[in-house]
């Protein structure tokens, strides 16, 4: 179809629009990656935007040769894989019980749940509860928690109701039992649904920092995020002290070419880039797992 003046003009600017939208989401990431990248002394001088003025590899020299950071790495990765497994796993199983009508007390135990998304008991009661429990300063505590999401389960739920009763019953005849009706036919058909979730669900787990910090008292157990966390903090405190003594400062940054906010941006990258490399192998299942429960027939 020929396109209009005005409507090449609207074409036109729309694009435009996008294009500084696209720019203004990807500049920082950018700039982070070329702060990470430049000399520590340099950076303090400003001014740095979109290459490295003194190319240096000092920082992520620093990140990697600390154990801590790489144990931290060790713990992210674990908690992932294993949160993600085990919440996608629960939170399937109780979907598919709350997708059947049969359920007896099934709308009592929807109210309930959905309760759940708008109140919770408090940071101070949940503390409470998580050390009457024993998974304070344990590795368990990043995971059994969190390990139902309602939302997700809401999510679930519509996408098993919306497959074929039949399909079912064609087990059940064959001899399948609730769980070879899950296991065998629901979750194969479900690809699109839990590789969304999952994603979902483990970019969760990698930024979470909070929870540690709350629980966690053993820095051996605590994830990259929230060691990170702590280096920002790190930084914040550097800087406050700079403006109390800047000649001080002055004299520390230039015997060292590895600064805070340069080890910051470094390890802010090592634990971003791992997340970010996910994305394009469940790319082809957003389209249609996003979409669960947008559209009623």
């Amino acid at each position: 179809m020929k396109l209009s003046a005005g409507d090449r003009v609207l074409v036109t600017v729309i694009y435009i629009l996008l294009a500084i939208l696209a720019f203004l989401s990807f500049y920082p990431f950018w700039n982070a990656g070329v702060i990470s990248f430049n000399n520590g002394t340099d950076t303090m001088r400003g001014g740095i935007t979109f290459w490295p003025r003194q190319f240096s590899l000092e920082n992520y020299s620093v990140v990697f040769q600390d154990s801590r950071l790489i144990n931290g790495f060790v713990i992210s990765v674990l908690r992932t894989v294993i949160g993600t497994f085990a919440a996608i796993a629960a939170t399937a199983v109780f979907a598919y019980g709350m997708s059947k009508s049969e359920l007896m007390g099934r709308k009592f135990y929807m109210v309930f749940c959905i309760i759940t998304m708008y109140f919770s008991g408090g940071l101070i009661p949940s503390f409470l509860l998580i050390r009457e429990l024993g998974m304070f300063n344990s590795f368990w505590v990043m995971v059994i928690p969190g390990l139902i999401s309602v939302w997700n389960m809401i999510i679930f739920r519509t996408f098993f109701k919306g497959i074929p009763a039949g399909l079912e019953e064609s087990a059940r005849i064959d001899g399948c039992s609730n769980w070879g009706v899950l296991l065998r036919i629901v979750l194969p058909l479900s690809g699109p649904v839990i590789a969304t979730l999952s994603l979902f669900t483990a970019v969760y787990h990698w930024n979470d920092w909070f929870t540690p910090s709350i629980y966690l008292s053993n820095v051996d157990l605590m994830p990259i995020q929230t060691k990170l966390q702590q280096i920002l903090n790190s930084n914040i405190m550097s800087e406050q002290m700079a403006q109390l003594d800047a000649a001080a400062q002055g004299r520390m940054n230039k015997m060292r070419a590895v600064t805070t906010k340069s080890l910051s941006m470094a390890t802010m990258m090592v634990a971003t880039i791992p997340i970010l490399c996910v994305y394009p192998f469940l790319q082809k299942y957003f389209v249609k797992g996003v979409m669960v429960g947008s559209l009623k027939e």
